[in-house]
């Protein structure tokens, strides 16, 4: 009996510990939104994953009218530059002419998330303050940002003490294995936007482009049936993929932080075993199922990506 309360105590006392970190993580995240919507900086940072490192070059700053700036380019092979004034993203591609959309947020290897309202993740995410280390030879806070079940991978951040801003970013399996990272190679904080930036400001952005709402939620013959806790559509549409130029249907999840990609369409075979590839921590799974091929693409475990394509069912 001794024993027994002795280990209800400790377990008592362990839950304002666990409050105090968690706390702690969440006003640390805060601040790093904060420095990301709200800082001029100049940074480097390479994607590492399967032995491979991507390079890019992102610029942040904010105008004398308070409109935010920023500059996202992959410094290796065809130009791929992503361009944001306010609520307008522009995108420079080898394959298509320069097109603007309307979007408060450029997509990339940083999670969209981290510069918004960190509280949406708060039901299906742990956060957990770890300690101290040294980053980019600055001091550096690591937050854990930890998947309450097992559909997921976890997030580790490290973040520069002086300035809240990200020095790295590591994406974690359920076992402790790194998969990706985000390695920062130089940051520059700076009181008024750079060069860069200022030319941007003074550009006029490509033509937006007229998306009728319709064709982002469209209502297709099959449906999802499962997915992980805190997944949400996002959008539907038809398309082409561009290598292939075959049609596909289209729909897009997302749980705050993690995107995953569903697509269904006609193959010649009537049925294929799973096949699926994994790049660094995204996951790229294919099947086919009575003549459909499904493709199930994110930054998700292949267990849970299997889970999604099995579920999917056809209503006619």
């Amino acid at each position: 009996m001794k024993l027994i309360g002795y280990l209800i105590l400790l377990v008592a006392g362990s839950f304002p510990a666990l409050a105090a970190e968690n706390e702690q993580a969440i006003s640390w995240l805060e601040r790093l939104s904060q420095a990301l919507q709200q800082r001029n900086f100049s940074t480097s940072f390479v994607v590492v994953k399967n032995n491979q490192a991507e390079p890019y070059h992102w610029f942040h700053g904010v105008s004398n009218e308070g409109v935010e700036l920023e500059i996202l380019a992959l410094l290796n092979g065809p130009r791929r530059d992503k361009l944001r004034k306010g609520n307008i993203v522009s995108y420079i591609e080898p394959e298509l002419p320069p097109y603007s959309v309307l979007s408060s947020q450029i997509s990339g290897p940083i999670p969209a998330i981290l510069s918004g309202d960190i509280h949406q993740l708060k039901g299906h995410y742990d956060f957990i303050s770890v300690g101290r280390s040294r980053v980019l030879g600055r001091p550096a806070q690591l937050v854990r940002i930890v998947p309450k079940d097992q559909q997921t991978f976890g997030h580790w951040l490290w973040l520069d003490q002086e300035s809240g801003l990200l020095l790295k970013l590591a994406i974690i399996s359920r076992k402790g294995q790194l998969l990706e990272q985000v390695q920062f190679t130089h940051l520059d904080i700076t009181e008024s936007p750079s060069e860069s930036l200022q030319q941007l400001q003074a550009t006029e952005l490509p033509k937006i482009l007229d998306i009728p709402k319709s064709s982002q939620d469209e209502q297709f013959s099959w449906r999802v049936n499962w997915l992980p806790a805190g997944f949400e559509r996002v959008k539907a549409n038809r398309h082409r993929i561009p290598v292939t130029k075959q049609p596909v249907e289209f729909m897009l999840f997302n749980d705050g932080l993690v995107d995953v990609s569903v697509y269904v369409g006609a193959s010649a075979d009537k049925q294929r075993a799973v096949e699926y590839v994994m790049d660094g921590a995204t996951v790229i799974l294919n099947q086919v199922v009575s003549g459909f091929e499904i493709s199930v693409v994110g930054k998700i475990p292949s267990n849970t990506a299997k889970a999604i394509a099995d579920s999917i069912v056809f209503t006619n």
